[in-house]
């Protein structure tokens, strides 16, 4: 998430909340795609990294074989953004544009008018409408959105990159203005502000260190819970459960459910009640229910042709 703090307004370095998890949101819509549409993966579990982040792990068979050089290769295939945190243009792309980017921008065009535009709002100060100008082209084009922005402090972003279509339209970049050169420049920016921004290290080398699924964030005390690929806008980080909460869910629902054993009980006699693991007490239950739905389909596959061996997991 510190990777976006040259265009996030709302949080800072390991912060994070609603308004700039819509980067993540985005990141998981163009990986996902890219990974199976591109690459033929189709095992992949996005999980929460359990505070500003999330991970993508790919477990087809062939990904988990792959040497590093193929990974560094389809790490470099996913990464856009070149250049520090300083400022300047970031995105420098060939024309026409790689399937790939295409389809990404398509799917990030409404994410930018939605979430960046509108939410994080970042060219309505004067630092941000700098930043805004220094990626336009036209130097007559700019003085004059410079000039009509300079007239309306405040002016919401939304209404600035309005201003550079309307403006160009008025001929204020003069009989030279290149159209195709602005139109470019603008979807370089629409990328540049909603891309994915990797940490492409992780994935090049097979062994680097990762955490694991449902392990415990040492800072925020969230757990690594999955993400649902199909429908990511729906997960709030703030949402999921730390181990303190966990903790007082079972002791919660063990207090109300007296009668029910607790999975591990000895001596147990018939009828006497059921066994319920701790999990099921808690609100990481969905969690657990769609990571075992997603290995056990791992195991059908991995398994069909094969030798038979005893499929499920067990928790």
């Amino acid at each position: 998430m510190d990777a976006y703090d040259d265009i996030r307004t709302c949080c800072t370095g390991a912060q994070v909340c609603s308004k700039c998890w819509t980067f993540i949101t985005m990141a998981i819509r163009v990986v996902d795609v890219a990974l199976r549409d591109d690459f033929g993966f189709k095992h992949i579990l996005w999980v929460y990294s359990g505070r500003r982040g999330a991970h993508a792990w790919i477990c087809d068979a062939r990904a988990r074989a792959m040497p590093d050089d193929k990974r560094k290769a389809i790490a470099g295939y996913l990464e856009l953004l070149r250049g520090g945190d300083k400022g300047g243009k970031k995105v420098n792309i060939r024309r026409p544009l790689h399937a790939h980017l295409d389809r990404s921008l398509k799917l990030l065009r409404e994410p930018f008018a939605s979430a960046i535009l509108h939410t994080q709002d970042p060219f309505r100060s004067a630092d941000g409408a700098a930043a805004l100008l220094a990626l336009l082209p036209d130097p007559t084009l700019n003085a004059a959105l410079q000039k009509k922005w300079d007239s309306a402090p405040g002016r919401a972003s939304a209404a600035k990159w309005a201003d550079i279509d309307a403006l160009a339209a008025a001929g204020a970049g003069g009989k030279q203005l290149d159209t195709k050169a602005l139109k470019e420049a603008k979807q370089d920016i629409v990328l540049e502000y909603t891309y994915p921004r990797l940490d492409a290290e992780v994935s090049k080398k097979l062994n680097h260190l990762l955490k694991s699924p449902f392990c415990v964030h040492p800072k925020s005390g969230r757990v690594c819970v999955p993400i649902d690929p199909k429908d990511p806008e729906a997960f709030v980080p703030e949402e999921v459960p730390t181990v303190l909460q966990l903790l007082q869910e079972i002791d919660e629902w063990d207090a109300k459910n007296k009668g029910a054993a607790t999975e591990g009980e000895k001596g147990e006699q018939e009828g006497e009640g059921k066994k319920v693991p701790d999990f099921e007490k808690t609100s990481l239950r969905p969690y657990v229910e769609f990571f075992r739905n997603f290995v056990n389909g791992l195991l059908k596959e991995e398994n069909s042709g094969k030798r038979p061996r005893e499929e499920g997991m067990e928790f």
